[in-house]
């Protein structure tokens, strides 16, 4: 186990209801007047941004709207949003979404109070000191970033779709997780957050770091449940009790906890970006495409910690490496299959792939060699988007 440090000072408030405590939260975390930001009409339609706002309102905070945050959100949006906050005074912001407006969010906390240009923090020229407080309320499990310091935006100026990665920074101060704010989720987009969340945990459980059992069996057991609670939110969206741990499981995902201790790979993940940057797929749904090929590649290049995942949370009993990896690849394919997500670019809707150019940016974005796990060369990389047809 390698050192760490590890730094998670998220307030979560988890439960039926939980929405109505928007206002005082915002008043603990110093916040008088914020951006409430959202995405499409669902948060309208549903009544939730009503008792958000009244919530607000009832504890003496106002607000400006910022609505339409679409997924893979765009930089336009968050310059956008860094002028609102200037010129009205905000201290704070407030998502109500999933993953984009959250990321949203948090990009324009942080650019709010940077002289330069915000993106200079994704492009890797500038280091993230400071951040208006941010507050969520959670209505799509999947992304986690309720509760990390990461935020992922596309540059629309040749579609570079970049994760940044804070330790502390952009943590929201408190996140509200009320599980009856997805029972309406339509079954794709309840699919494609479960991958999502799964993708969290193996990017850290595929480490090259040795003895780190605490969170190996951290990784395992999370994934196992997500396995086994998956199909009852499927047969039954309203399933309280389904959709709460599936919820809980998307936090603990991504909050770092997974990740102590232990290099992390992320490979998958930055060939799923450069996927959703030029085709526009839903992240989730192209990482359902994406592990699958990238654990199969790994069946024949480095099977060890692929065979440990098979045996133990798929339950394969081969004894030989390579053999147990192959068919715990094709064992997550098949969980992937079973919700009703694409496995394939075609399934994608992507008829004829631009492999050469999703590698080209792969390596203009993440470098010519990548992966925490495997260090994977433009060969590897072709290989395994050729795993995906």
């Amino acid at each position: 186990m390698n050192n760490f440090g590890y730094y998670a000072p998220t307030r979560y408030i988890f439960g039926r209801d939980t929405e109505k405590e928007t206002g005082h939260l915002t008043v603990e975390n110093g916040m008088k007047k914020v951006l409430l930001t959202y995405g499409g009409g669902s948060v309208v339609r549903s009544g939730l941004l009503a008792r958000v706002q009244e919530s607000l309102k009832a504890n003496g905070v106002e607000y400006v709207e910022f609505g339409g945050i679409h997924p893979n959100p765009t930089d336009d949006r968050v310059y956008e949003g860094i002028e609102i906050v200037r010129n009205n005074g905000i201290d704070g912001l407030i998502a109500v979404g999933g993953g984009s407006v959250i990321d949203t969010a948090k990009a324009i906390a942080l650019g709010a109070l940077y002289e330069g240009d915000f993106w200079d923090f994704y492009a890797g020229k500038a280091v993230p000191q400071r951040a208006l407080p941010v507050g969520v309320i959670l209505t799509i499990p999947a992304a986690g970033s309720e509760g990390s310091g990461n935020s992922v935006i596309t540059r629309l100026d040749g579609l570079h779709k970049i994760s940044l990665r804070t330790d502390s920074v952009l943590r929201p101060k408190f996140a509200i997780l009320n599980p009856e704010l997805t029972f309406t989720l339509p079954p794709f987009q309840t699919a494609s957050g479960i991958a999502d969340m799964m993708a969290h945990i193996m990017e850290r459980y595929f480490s090259p770091t040795p003895d780190v059992s605490v969170t190996d069996h951290l990784c395992q057991g999370l994934l196992r449940s997500i396995i086994e609670v998956a199909p009852r939110v499927m047969a039954d969206p309203e399933d309280y009790q389904a959709r709460a741990n599936i919820m809980w499981a998307g936090t603990m995902a991504h909050n770092g906890i997974c990740g102590c201790g232990r290099v992390e790979d992320w490979v998958s993940h930055f060939m799923e970006h450069e996927i959703s940057a030029v085709y526009g797929v839903t992240h989730g749904a192209g990482l359902a495409v994406v592990y699958p090929a990238f654990l199969m590649f790994m069946a024949t290049h480095s099977p060890s910690k692929p065979a440990q995942f098979a045996r133990t949370v798929f339950n394969i009993t081969d004894s030989d490496d390579s053999v147990a990896a192959r068919k715990g690849a094709e064992a997550l394919r098949a969980f992937f299959g079973s919700l009703g997500l694409p496995l394939t670019f075609k399934q994608l809707g992507i008829e004829n792939p631009d492999i050469n150019l999703l590698v080209d940016k792969l390596i203009e974005n993440k470098g010519e060699i990548i992966g925490g796990y495997y260090r994977l060369n433009r060969a590897d990389m072709t290989a395994i988007y050729e795993l995906m047809k």
